[in-house]
């Protein structure tokens, strides 16, 4: 009970100090840009950048501040859970789209890009799927069924998806998996293969965890996913980008010159390169609460100068742009601010750097 109070209070005492005035009911508040400022979405469409957000049902549905900050901001969107496996095929052969179709059709009627996630993952996976005692055969045809499915029902509405995500573990070796144990390390070659079948036009992308740039395991990972994509390649497999995710906190951040270093060794394949999965928490550090902010605004920075000073690098992706949804306190059991707009549509900091890093990548261009 000790524990619950604590936690409430301090949940209370972080709402408090972020926003700067009570806010009067949501429907009547409109949300303006920073004074004089461009949009980060006009920012990035003057060099063709994609500047993206994961989002929520929750938000869509219920938030018209969170409709509006989302269409103004970014130029594409991910869905955060819509079109997981257990999402999308909850029962064998039965497909709920409701919810994709839902976001797919909020986007492409306001000139947002949709980016699919994720479709061959060890998490978020049906009690079905976990509880059966498969055959080899059993398991391509279900992956089969299940990518051919989901990327031929969004064809041409969907730019680009999340092909496989997170195959390599914390030691870079390949992932202890159900597709591994039951298809073997083909399964990864085999998605790319049918994702392109079933939309041939469609950006096919691989998504990784923690190749972040700072120390001996990162740079371990980043040669681990080199060389795995490098085999797909040579293999012929259909493969358009790479993304990186960036899941960090103010207390233990890789620097501007470590992610760098990452993108320029990744970009050497020839590919795309998205940094994603975007957010910065401030728990762990005991600085005070102006302090964290500024440190998270100068992180947020120097991730978003390594993309734009790598070439190959054309996109960044938050994993949620308002604290009021954002999956990390229900993860951790603690507040958190990670994002760059604070729970009540109010920029941070980190907004500011975002944009300043827009603005001078442009200006900078010959």
């Amino acid at each position: 009970m000790r524990k619950k109070y604590l936690w409430f209070v301090g949940l209370l005492l972080m709402l408090l100090v972020t926003s700067s005035c009570a806010m009067p009911p949501v429907e009547s508040v409109a949300v303006p840009n920073q004074a004089g400022a461009l949009s980060l979405r006009s920012l990035a469409q003057a060099q063709g950048f994609g500047i993206g957000s994961a989002v929520t049902l929750k938000g869509l549905r219920k938030d018209e501040r969170y409709r509006q900050v989302l269409v103004r901001e970014f130029t594409q969107i991910m869905p955060e859970n819509a079109m997981k496996f257990n999402a999308l095929q909850p029962q064998r052969d039965r497909f709920n789209f409701a919810a994709a179709d839902e976001i797919v059709d909020f986007a492409n009627d306001r000139g947002l890009k949709v980016f699919g996630h994720t479709l061959v993952w060890q998490r978020a996976l049906p009690a079905w799927l976990k509880a059966g005692n498969w055959t080899r055969e059993e398991l391509l045809d279900i992956l089969h069924k299940h990518i051919t499915t989901a990327v031929s029902r969004y064809r041409g509405r969907v730019f680009a998806w999340d092909v496989v995500n997170e195959a390599l573990s914390t030691d870079s070796s390949l992932r202890d998996l159900i597709w591994l144990r039951g298809i073997g390390p083909e399964y990864i070659d085999l998605a790319f293969q049918w994702a392109r079948e079933a939309d041939p036009n469609a950006r096919l992308f691989y998504n990784e965890y923690d190749p972040s740039g700072w120390g001996a395991r990162a740079e371990q990972k980043v040669d681990a996913l080199y060389n795995l994509i490098a085999g797909m390649k040579e293999r012929g497999v259909p493969i358009d980008g790479i993304g990186l995710q960036m899941h960090v906190k103010v207390s233990d951040a890789p620097t501007y010159e470590g992610v760098k270093k990452s993108l320029e060794r990744l970009a050497q394949l020839d590919l795309e390169i998205q940094i994603t999965e975007t957010d910065v928490r401030l728990v762990g550090s005991s600085d005070p609460l102006a302090t964290q902010l500024a440190t998270q605004a100068q992180i947020y920075d120097g991730l978003i100068r390594a993309c734009l000073d790598v070439p190959r690098c054309n996109g960044f992706w938050f994993w949620g742009f308002t604290d009021r949804y954002s999956w990390i306190s229900g993860f951790t059991g603690k507040p958190d601010g990670p994002l760059i707009f604070d729970r009540f549509y109010q920029p941070k900091p980190a907004y500011d750097a975002i944009a300043q890093a827009l603005a001078e990548s442009e200006a900078s261009r010959p």
